[in-house]
């Protein structure tokens, strides 16, 4: 599988700060774990908000662990236009300046500010696989994925940290627009 990454879909979720945790859940509240994320130390939880935007909500939505310093909601296009936000596309940590929404949980809510982004497609990998595709950290690729509808996904940033699994990552519009199911593979084109 040369030059091949596993391409993941990365759903609508929510990653909580401790104190932001609490103001949802109670206090004292921590975050239960229900499945490993294929991200080392990442899980997917049993807890779940609302997101509340100026135009509509969307319940259920899955948090992801563990605890961050900064809360921070992951979304597509469709939820953002469902929500009623402009959210910009940017890597994840990058919040300043972009829009809000309210959290709700059923001890509390939260009035996010900013934090609200539509996740930059990205390929995590470890220095020894960033190596063997021969990419570097904050290089930008495209990736070939092969399917129904091939597409040629391109702006694709390069994520390394001996931290990482090798995989990419794309939003739920991503995956539905290339057909990109069930176990994927795409091709780093540089």
């Amino acid at each position: 599988m040369e030059n091949k990454i596993l391409v993941e879909t990365s759903a609508r979720h929510v990653h909580l700060s401790a104190e932001d945790i609490e103001t949802l859940f109670g206090k004292g509240a921590t975050l239960t774990e229900k499945k490993e994320l294929s991200q080392p130390g990442q899980y997917a939880c049993e807890e779940r908000v609302k997101l509340v935007g100026p135009k509509k909500e969307i319940a259920n939505v899955i948090i992801l662990g563990p605890a961050r310093p900064a809360t921070q909601v992951e979304i597509s296009f469709t939820d953002a236009r469902t929500l009623g936000v402009t959210a910009p596309v940017r890597e994840s940590g990058d919040v300043a300046g972009t829009p809000g929404v309210k959290l709700v949980g059923p001890a509390g809510e939260v009035d996010l500010a900013e934090g609200v982004i539509i996740a930059k497609r990205h390929i995590h990998l470890t220095p020894e696989a960033a190596e063997q595709f021969n990419v570097q950290d904050k290089e930008i690729v495209k990736v070939k994925i092969d399917s129904e509808r091939t597409t040629i996904f391109d702006d694709v940033v390069i994520r390394v940290s001996p931290k990482f699994a090798p995989a990419m990552h794309i939003d739920t519009d991503e995956a539905n627009a290339a057909c990109a199911f069930g176990l994927c593979y795409g091709e780093i084109i540089k």
